[in-house]
């Protein structure tokens, strides 16, 4: 298969299998930080506001730097971006192991690793895959690359909780700092960037200003946003929840390995879903499930059945968005400049990252509880469904002839 800027030799569903191994390394990583926040507070003596702030940092720089990074993948090559990523990845876990103070936990842990997301993830590989696979099976190969960031919470977080009860936290994040060189390796089948830019074909430039006077393009950022706060808050701080209210910590890292569990599911059937029905429908009853789920588990008692119940629901609504959402940006502007403008979006989705991660430990510091986290999450799940029903998702005439 022939396709402009990507190698001879390049096969599209190689290229998707090794983008979704990558993001099973580096999200399934990501996704065990939560099970560090207790041993680290008794070690150094870093509070929980103090480690939910250190999260926050990593989300916002992982979205602020998004789009500059989707943009040198564009130009210069998905491979390269990841293979430099995998190498910062590596050296924040590192210098986290050695961290001695709530100042060196945001350093590495925050800035470094944060860093180290937005070069690992998503907006990179999917920018990749998107330029190869055909439309009409484009929803179904997202949804595969996005499962691996929940294969690797499944596989990856059971892992962690077994190394830092056996080795210590500090070993096993060096154990979680030598799996990211195996991002470097498998960076070499991640091949290709955009095709290289003719007279008909929008550049960066153009597709920015392109997205900043479309409506939909900012409700998209704004439903995001909503996706971002959900994800950071269950993944840092359901476990200490749980602990909190009486249920064994074994649970909350079973809970966070079933909601990866069932997002491989998820991810995947809302990825069918994108190439079946309009997208922005998906993508709002999603949000109402996401409310639904959380409402009815606040109201039940808690106790380790449902705690696992409510992984595996939500786990199943978990990342469903990401196929969905860069889906629709690639529907409406086309494949040149997605890595750049799902860029944009992803940087919101870390915005609500930062306040999900952060606010909630806040809320948890001054309250005692995460009562207010969890109504924030329940409002915020029903104002997304609601702004994603009026987007305006007929592609531009511009991305037609581009793509």
């Amino acid at each position: 298969m022939m396709v402009p800027g990507i190698g001879r030799r390049a096969s599209p569903w190689l290229l998707v299998a090794c983008g979704a191994t990558i993001v099973t390394l580096s999200m399934g990583a990501r996704q065990a930080f939560g099970l560090f926040m207790v041993p680290m507070a008794q070690d150094v003596g870093v509070d929980r506001a103090a480690f939910g702030l250190a999260i926050a940092i990593q989300n916002l720089l992982f979205g602020l730097v998004q789009p500059s990074v989707g943009a040198l993948a564009d130009r210069y090559g998905a491979g390269r971006t990841i293979a430099a990523g995998g190498l910062v990845y590596a050296a924040g876990l590192a210098a986290t192991a050695t961290a001695g103070s709530a100042a060196g936990v945001n350093v590495s842990l925050g800035v470094l690793v944060g860093l180290a997301l937005a070069g690992t993830t998503f907006v990179v590989i999917l920018g990749a895959v998107g330029r190869v696979v055909p439309a009409e099976r484009r929803g179904r190969a997202f949804g595969i690359v996005t499962a691996g960031g929940s294969v690797g919470q499944c596989l990856v977080v059971p892992v962690v909780q077994t190394l830092i009860e056996g080795l210590g936290w500090r070993a096993t994040l060096y154990v979680l700092a030598g799996l990211m060189l195996l991002v470097v390796v498998l960076a070499r089948g991640v091949t290709g960037r955009a095709a290289a830019p003719d007279a008909a074909a929008p550049g960066a430039g153009f597709g920015l200003r392109a997205a900043a006077g479309h409506s939909g393009f900012w409700l998209l950022n704004a439903g995001f946003f909503v996706c971002g706060f959900h994800i950071a808050f269950l993944s840092t701080h359901l476990p200490a929840y749980l602990s909190d209210r009486g249920v064994d910590a074994v649970i909350g890292a079973a809970a966070l390995a079933v909601i990866g569990l069932f997002n491989v599911f998820g991810s995947y059937f809302f990825g069918y879903c994108g190439d079946r029905y309009r997208k922005k429908h998906v993508l709002a009853w999603l949000y109402v499930a996401r409310a639904a789920v959380i409402a009815l588990f606040l109201l039940a008692p808690l106790g380790a059945t449902s705690a696992l119940l409510f992984a595996a629901a939500i786990g199943f609504l978990w990342l469903g968005t990401v196929p969905l959402t860069s889906g629709l940006v690639g529907e409406i502007f086309g494949m040149r400049n997605l890595s750049l403008l799902f860029g944009v979006v992803f940087m919101s989705h870390q915005f609500g990252s930062f306040f999900g991660a952060w606010a909630a430990g806040w809320s948890y510091t001054v309250t005692g509880d995460y009562d207010q986290a969890w109504l924030a999450s329940l409002a915020l799940a029903l104002i997304a469904a609601a702004l994603h029903w009026p987007i305006r998702d007929t592609p531009l005439a511009s991305a037609a002839r581009a793509d």
